[in-house]
């Protein structure tokens, strides 16, 4: 059972390692203005990926509501809002799509998440780890709207380098001699910070339990 319960785990981590490449490609060599037809319907099909899968889980499950209520958040970020918007002919700014881009990337994210714990074991280095993910994963998807946000109109963004040299230095609540111009990378430098901060004392306690351990011994 357990063998056939990894295969749709593994799906999921393919279609969000595809979607986040994806996403990457079209940031780094896009226009910065509208998305390419082919990272639309690449967001679709991983999207549709990760809604059947919800949806076999359900049917697999002899779940309560608790389950339903649980991974509700999942379907709703799962939608493809992107896609949607632009078969109705409504496209928002970049700003706003972006953001509605991010969501199934966060998703991905999730997927992947599952994934890595595998080969993670022991609760206290499956904590360790989640905060790795968490961290690395956040810090990149922050370095890619930010740049995409300030590329052209920041005169201190030279290149993506630079951005994620930026995210780096946000979250290590170090500061970087970068500053954002736009609302989104003012919130990303507000949130980059807040993130390092709220999973710095996870570090603490794994290294002091670590030192422990090795002491006890």
């Amino acid at each position: 059972m357990k063998s056939e319960n990894k295969f749709p785990r593994l799906l999921n981590l393919f279609a969000g390692v595809t979607l986040l490449v994806g996403v990457s490609i079209e940031v780094l060599t896009g226009d910065h203005h509208t998305y390419s037809e082919w990272y639309l319907w690449l967001q679709l099909a991983v999207c549709v990926v990760f809604i059947a899968d919800f949806a076999s889980a359900l049917a697999r499950r002899n779940a309560g509501g608790r389950y339903y209520m649980l991974n509700l958040l999942l379907l709703l970020i799962s939608i493809p809002y992107l896609n949607i918007l632009h078969w109705i002919g409504y496209m928002p700014e970049r700003g706003t799509a972006i953001v509605v881009a991010a969501l199934p990337l966060v998703r991905s994210f999730v997927a992947m998440g599952v994934v890595v714990q595998w080969f993670i074991c022991g609760s206290a280095n499956r904590l360790f780890g989640a905060y790795l993910f968490t961290v690395v994963c956040f810090t990149y998807l922050a370095a890619l709207m930010f740049y995409d946000y300030e590329v052209g109109v920041n005169p201190k963004l030279d290149g993506f380098g630079n951005a994620l040299w930026w995210a780096w230095m946000g979250v290590t609540t170090v500061g970087a001699a970068i500053f954002p111009v736009t609302t989104i990378g003012k919130v990303l430098a507000v949130l980059l910070p807040a993130l390092g901060m709220m999973f710095f004392p996870v570090f603490t306690i794994y290294v002091t339990n670590i030192y422990s351990l090795h002491k006890d011994k």
